[in-house]
């Protein structure tokens, strides 16, 4: 360990962290409890320390820098572990009680979630879940849940974010529904093909002519709206449908359709409200996700 190296103070970095995610000084002296001006002196005497400016000031607002951006990978990890460190020494893993609500698709919850929840449990047992299947977005603002894990990063600035992971969707159908509409070189064999609608099949058919695939009301014979319902019917040959490309791995009944052609990206989010700060049970259920969900294999 080159203990020289270890220049800064850690309240400085968490006045950092702090500043980063809540977007001001004023909102990350409300959330620690301190005030303004000590944390803009703590921030301050972290950029001297390091030799570089963290953040872009604008007005009331705090842009991070390239460096900033660059420090807040690391200094994310560092504030886990002492979180960590902090519930291990006080003992409060095996003490922290209360409900969490949990949102999530019904793909993610029924294939990634069993494994990290039972993670949760073990290391809080007084924490009861509420698992929420939907895939309309719940408002954490109005605390319609605590935690929600969604494929598209949020606007409202009252919430914190975390990208914990990156994905790709592909068209997928079973093997015999791929045979049945014969050869497939182009986007344009695939269009008189029945497809298996999710949700909101207009903004899909606007999405996927950006990418050369033209389709109809009429293509979409069937609709679902949950992902594993929809999955189930691509493996029984009812049809063409989206998945995301970790399907390969657990079913291997279905195959993609010109995955090099047509890829939408499906990032995913982690996302909290600001009793992050405060709630020693949403903390725990956080951090436990942050750091399963990008092993979970869903990506």
């Amino acid at each position: 360990m080159n203990w020289q190296a270890i220049s800064f103070d850690w309240n400085q970095v968490r006045a950092f962290l702090a500043t980063a995610e809540e977007g001001s000084l004023s909102a990350a002296a409300r959330a620690l409890g301190q005030t303004q001006p000590t944390l803009s002196r703590q921030v301050a005497a972290l950029e001297e320390d390091l030799g570089v400016t963290l953040f872009e000031r604008a007005g009331r607002a705090m842009a991070l820098t390239e460096a900033g951006r660059d420090l807040m990978e690391h200094v994310r990890i560092m504030a886990d572990a002492a979180t960590k460190v902090s519930l291990v020494a006080s003992g409060q893993s095996q003490t922290v009680e209360g409900k969490v609500v949990i949102t999530a698709t019904g793909a993610m919850a029924t294939y990634y979630l069993p494994s990290i929840i039972r993670k949760i449990r073990d290391a809080a047992p007084g924490i009861t879940l509420d698992i929420v299947t939907s895939n309309e977005v719940q408002d954490l603002t109005r605390r319609e849940a605590d935690i929600s894990i969604r494929h598209a990063r949020p606007t409202q600035p009252d919430l914190i974010a975390k990208l914990v992971g990156d994905s790709a969707a592909h068209l997928y159908a079973s093997e015999d529904y791929i045979k049945s509409l014969g050869p497939i070189q182009t986007l344009k064999d695939v269009e008189h093909a029945d497809f298996i609608g999710f949700d909101r099949n207009e903004e899909m058919i606007v999405e996927l002519a950006r990418h050369g695939l033209n389709l109809t009301p009429d293509n979409f014979t069937v609709n679902a709206r949950s992902g594993t319902v929809m999955r189930e019917l691509v493996v029984q040959g009812l049809g063409i449908g989206f998945l995301t490309r970790d399907v390969e791995k657990m079913e291997p009944r279905v195959k993609p359709i010109l995955p090099d052609v047509l890829t939408l990206p499906v990032p995913v989010w982690l996302v909290t409200h600001r009793e992050l700060h405060t709630s020693k049970r949403i903390r725990v259920v956080y951090d436990i996700l942050s750091e399963e969900l990008p092993k979970s294999g869903m990506v």
